[in-house]
This record gives C-alpha cells, sequence and structure tokens, in this order.
C-alpha cells in the first residue's frame, strides 16, 4: 500500500514566505528562485532536481507569536509548502525532518490550516473509482471525528455528497466518463476552472479529471508534528489501495456505537498491522470514543 506516489500540501503560519523559502532551501541545500507570480511563489529546487514550492494561500488566518502571544499579521505569513511527487519509503523521513525545521524555525498552524494529499491516479479504473467514493461515504462520519476537522475548514473539505454517492450507486457507471459527468451533475461552472466547487470535499477528484490526474484528499488539519503527517500519509496510501484493490465497496455507514473500537479494526483491516502503524494507530483514534480492545462495554 506504500508504493503509490504522492505529493502533500502543509499550510501554516507564524514566519514569513521568505524565510520559510530560505529554511526549505537550507535543508534541501537546495537553490531559491522567486517567479513573481499572484501566489508569490518561492521555488526551491533540490540537488536531485526535484522542485519545492512556498506559496500563498489566501484561506489561511496569518498569525504570529510576539513574546508568546499570538498576533494578526500581514499576508507575507500565509505560508503553503508544496512538495513535488514524493516516494514514501524514499521520503518519508526527509519529509518529516523537513517539518520539524520549520517548526523549530516559528512556523506554526491555526484552525484556518488545512494539509491536501494528491495520490497519483495512475491504475485507477471506473470500478477503484467508485470504490473510493464508497469507501469515504462509508467512512465519512468516522474519519471526521477522528481527524476532528475543524468547523472553520468544514466549507473546504465537505463531506461526501450524499446525491452523487446515491447516482454512482444506481446508475453504475462503467467508463471515466461518465463517473466524471455525475461528478459535475448539478453545477453551473465551467468544470475546466482551476477552483471548481465541486474540489471542496474530502475526496477531490476534479483534480483527477481536469490536469493533475490525482486523487486528492482535503480532509486534514494542518500540523506541524511529524508523526501525524507520516499517519495522514499512511492514512491516504492505504485508502487508496483499498480502492485499487477491492473488488467492490459498499456506500453504507458504518456501525459506529463504539468509534474507537470501529476505526482499530478497520485501520487494521486495511493495512495498519504491526509495530511499524502503532503510532499512526494512536494519532487515528486518539480523539474518539469507545474501547480500542472490545466492541460492547459487556465484555
Amino acid at each position: 500500500m506504500l508504493k503509490t506516489r504522492f505529493g502533500i500540501e502543509i499550510e501554516m503560519t507564524g514566519i514569513t514566505r521568505t524565510k520559510a523559502a530560505k529554511v526549505v532551501a537550507d535543508f534541501l541545500n537546495g537553490s531559491i528562485m522567486n517567479t513573481c507570480d499572484s501566489y508569490d511563489t518561492r521555488r526551491i529546487k533540490s540537488p536531485d532536481g526535484r522542485v519545492w514550492k512556498i506559496m500563498r494561500d489566501a484561506s489561511i488566518k496569518c498569525e504570529r507569536k510576539i513574546q508568546g502571544t499570538l498576533r494578526c499579521t500581514t499576508g507575507q505569513y500565509s505560508v503553503e509548502l508544496v512538495s513535488p511527487i514524493l516516494a514514501y519509503e524514499s521520503d518519508i523521513s526527509a519529509l518529516q525532518e523537513l517539518v520539524r525545521v520549520l517548526r523549530k524555525a516559528g512556523a506554526f498552524t491555526n484552525t484556518s490550516c488545512g494539509i491536501h494529499i494528491h495520490l497519483d491516479g495512475e491504475g485507477h479504473t471506473p470500478r477503484s473509482i467508485r470504490n473510493f467514493i464508497n469507501i469515504i461515504a462509508s467512512k465519512n462520519d468516522l474519519f471526521y471525528e477522528a481527524l476532528q476537522i475543524a468547523p472553520e475548514r468544514m466549507r473546504f473539505c465537505k463531506k461526501m455528497d450524499e446525491a452523487l454517492v446515491k447516482k454512482i450507486n444506481t446508475k453504475h457507471p462503467k467508463t471515466m466518463n461518465g463517473i466524471e459527468k455525475l461528478w459535475y451533475e448539478g453545477y453551473q461552472e465551467a468544470t475546466s476552472l482551476h477552483y471548481h466547487s465541486s474540489r471542496y470535499h474530502f475526496l477531490n477528484l476534479h483534480s483527477f479529471f481536469n490536469g493533475k490526474h490525482t486523487v486528492e484528499l482535503r480532509g486534514y488539519n494542518s500540523e506541524l508534528h511529524a508523526g501525524k503527517i507520516r499517519s495522514y500519509i499512511v492514512l491516504a496510501l492505504a485508502l487508496n489501495n483499498q480502492a485499487l484493490t477491492q473488488k467492490c465497496a459498499s456506500s453504507r455507514k458504518s456501525q459506529t456505537e463504539n468509534e474507537k473500537f470501529a476505526m482499530r479494526t478497520y485501520l487494521n483491516r486495511i493495512g495498519f498491522i504491526g509495530e511499524e502503524y502503532a503510532n499512526c494507530r494512536e494519532h487515528l483514534t486518539k480523539h474518539l470514543h469507545g474501547s480500542a480492545a472490545w466492541r460492547f462495554r459487556a465484555a
């Protein structure tokens, strides 16, 4: 499940884009190029030829700490780190260390900040995309509770559209064009629009159908905790693998009378087995109610 390539966008504040770009360049031993575009993008080219970006995001509430007190500040403190294409086994350690370095430099997150993970769309078929839609629909409530998605961010990562799920499972489209048509049904704007309204869901397929050919998962509060970021990436990769390998998936909501048990058993089922994923399981079940060991109180 860890073989799929991915990219990550991490939003933060607390330091300026200029400082963030220097921190990233120093860590990667790379060079900075300012593009002077509308996002004030700084491109950092690492020795391996890959390009990281530091850019502005208008949705971030800009803050800084002055003598330990949070203060609103200028737009220069709106910072989004955009990674190049990454591979889990070769890049996760460096990514985690880069996050630690940024935090040490003064960066932090608030409830306006999010994390977006893009998964390589290669290998996906109409069946696997239908699976992905149903998997997210069935686990939406559990995921939102486990990930503690901030109310301020809900408009940027809405739950799966129930009308879409119903149409997907009623019409059962056999082609990508069929799924794409249902995905955009009901929207008035042009589907080629980059900031199309359909993108603002936990599962974003607008990025798959237009341009990047990636499946995007947007349902994460931003963090500069390296362990939590790793757990979010592993969850995204595991969900992608489940969609690709499972013959079919149901959209039926999970039974959550014991949320922690439901999440633990689900994580085990999709590959979070063994000591390697102990920290991931802990981060992803920490905020849930119930017992991870027993489903029913009597037991």
